[in-house]
């Protein structure tokens, strides 16, 4: 099991803007699929407070429920990539 952990709809362009970085950053991840229905959200909406996706986790460093696909390439950038701590 990967520390990071990607909420993923397929087909959102949100979603597929964070596989890119993950994926050129080389970083091991597992993805949840949600159902289409944001009602039906609940597992993501307990993590993260609100219904929309990507939401990622990365429990090596404290992170639970990021949310906006922005935010989320910005932190994987400066932890994970040429940027990082």
């Amino acid at each position: 099991m990967a520390d990071i952990t990607m909420y993923d709809l397929p087909g959102c362009p949100f979603c597929a803007r964070v596989r890119s970085k993950l994926d050129e950053l080389g970083l091991d991840y597992d993805t949840i699929e949600v159902p289409r229905s944001h009602g039906d959200r609940t597992e993501v909406e307990r993590i993260s407070g609100q219904t929309g996706v990507p939401v990622i986790t990365d429990e090596s460093n404290g992170v639970d429920g990021m949310h906006e696909s922005t935010d989320i390439v910005e932190y994987l950038e400066e932890t994970y990539g040429d940027g990082s701590r």
